[in-house]
């Protein structure tokens, strides 16, 4: 009988860990551990006992690809164990097993993005002129990884996500609607992205899985993820992985 080599691509923020504020009845003493951490070295998210149980069982049988809207820098700073690729920025970097980039990916979406760009750029100061004249005071902030532009995000400053709501309405909301065929809306609590069409995590995933199949032949891949906007990849995987209470399980699993 052939075994099939498996591949789980995993979402990392929210899925895996989380921050302390999203721990809930874990957060006691000694339950948590950390997983990532900010620049000065302060960890910032954590991993429950159930979370860490998963890790093992997970490890026991498959080969975890990170798939995060992380960028290199951010993902170096998560202090987990992976040993294959990695698809960061919603799809837009792959690294390959060695931990360099893959960069005949990186060639073929970079076009794209630079064509995106202006209307980013463009969004950005709508939010800006938005922000001066209410007195909002989170400002978009354009991600860019290896000297390539990606997407435009925003936050609010006090991480109370409910103050995101009238921007978006107002603003974003509106200029996505009218260039739907260009960028897209991801909302997940504090976190407001907007991204070009080119970019996304499925696109990178397919190509990761190209790659695979090419050298082990057969292979079974599992997608596990905790927001709508992770729906897209783990859809091209065989299998999907959803966590309980999360964006992605209330607009499928508990929405049934």
């Amino acid at each position: 009988m052939t075994t099939l080599r498996k591949f789980l691509f995993a979402d990392l923020d929210d899925t895996l860990f989380q921050t302390l504020e999203k721990c809930g009845a874990h957060g006691q003493p000694g339950a948590l551990e950390p997983a990532a951490f900010l620049k000065d070295g302060a960890a910032c998210s954590f991993t429950t006992p159930a979370q860490r149980a998963l890790l093992d069982f997970l490890r026991q049988g498959m080969t975890i690809i990170p798939t995060t809207a992380r960028n290199i820098d951010a993902y170096r700073r998560v202090k987990l164990d992976f040993s294959s690729y990695a698809v960061l920025d919603y799809g837009g970097v792959v690294l390959l097993p060695d931990g360099s980039v893959d960069r005949p990916w990186l060639e073929h979406i970079r076009a794209a993005m630079h064509g995106a760009l202006p209307g980013l750029q463009e969004l950005a100061r709508l939010i800006d002129e938005y922000a001066r004249r209410t007195g909002f005071d989170g400002r978009a902030r354009l991600v860019e990884d290896c000297a390539t532009p990606f997407y435009l995000v925003l936050k609010d400053p006090g991480k109370i996500a409910a103050r995101l709501e009238p921007v978006e309405r107002d603003v974003v909301a509106p200029w996505v609607a009218a260039r739907s065929a260009e960028y897209y809306l991801h909302r997940n609590g504090n976190n407001l992205a907007v991204l070009p069409q080119a970019l996304n995590k499925a696109h990178a995933v397919a190509h990761v899985t190209a790659s695979l199949r090419e050298l082990h032949g057969g292979i079974l891949t599992f997608g596990m993820g905790d927001s709508r906007v992770d729906a897209r990849f783990m859809a091209a995987c065989d299998y999907a992985i959803v966590p309980a209470r999360t964006q992605l399980a209330g607009a499928t699993l508990e929405a049934l």
